[in-house]
């Protein structure tokens, strides 16, 4: 059975910074399932809660400052507010460059982790092309961090995967059982040429869906990160593409 399809709301930023509630009112009118938060734009947690329970949308997850001592509490409040279990951090390409800054970062995920699972969170590693794009003693920044870090899971960005010179089927290969959730993005695969909406790109979404594990697998989540057509247009496009096509579940 096809994956609910969530959208990344830094795709949207600029609308919902003019607008938070008339954004998420839009996507969940698209048929959106779900969206994945990167930041609240303001708002209460309490009142974008009650605003998805109205629109019947779902939290998939969230991107957020690494976990620490002093924000964990503030990060796993939101997280029970708003209904996920699932956050995201990045990386600091300055800091991927030899094998002690890859030692470093996993270990700051490390205690992130541990931070984030004491109340009850997962943390995962969300790459650009930086994490994948050189070897360090044979191994991709990325797959020496989820190595040395088994406590993290993967959200794979295929789009930068590809423009980093990987294979996305290669990659979800080697790590489909931590890999719940997969942002979904399309383009000419070209930086800094903007991403198009999904299925319009060069990106062979058929086959990077096969294969992730049914069994691991739980959100398909759609972010471009700049387009030059109507973002809207191509949020709503990248949703038909990905229902018509039986590749994630929508509510239309």
């Amino acid at each position: 059975m096809p994956k609910p399809v969530a959208l990344q709301l830094y795709t949207v930023r600029q609308l919902a910074d003019k607008d938070f509630e008339d954004t998420l009112r839009r996507i969940a009118a698209i048929g959106y399932v779900g969206v994945e938060f990167a930041g609240l734009h303001g708002r209460p947690a309490t009142d974008v809660a009650k605003l998805l329970r109205e629109l019947g949308l779902r939290a998939s997850s969230a991107h957020v400052a690494l976990p620490t001592a002093a924000n964990i509490e503030s990060i796993a409040q939101d997280a029970r507010t708003l209904g996920y279990r699932h956050i995201v951090g990045g990386s600091d390409p300055k800091t991927l460059l030899d094998r002690a800054g890859v030692e470093a970062c996993a270990a700051r995920y490390a205690e992130a982790a541990r931070l984030a699972n004491a109340h009850g969170l997962q943390l995962g590693l969300h790459n650009h092309w930086w994490e994948l794009d050189h070897a360090i003693d044979g191994q991709t920044p990325f797959d020496r961090i989820l190595t040395a870090t088994p406590a993290i899971f993967s959200e794979l960005d295929v789009y930068w995967c590809t423009v980093a010179g990987q294979k996305p089927t290669d990659v979800i290969g080697r790590w489909k059982s931590r890999l719940p959730l997969l942002h979904i993005k399309d383009g000419d695969l070209q930086p800094p040429s903007p991403m198009k909406a999904v299925g319009k790109g060069k990106l062979d979404f058929p086959a990077i869906v096969a294969a992730a594990d049914p069994k691991t697998l739980e959100w398909l989540i759609v972010e471009l990160d700049e387009c030059a057509t109507d973002m809207l247009q191509a949020v709503a496009d990248s949703y038909q593409y990905l229902t018509s096509k039986g590749l994630a579940q929508g509510r239309r």
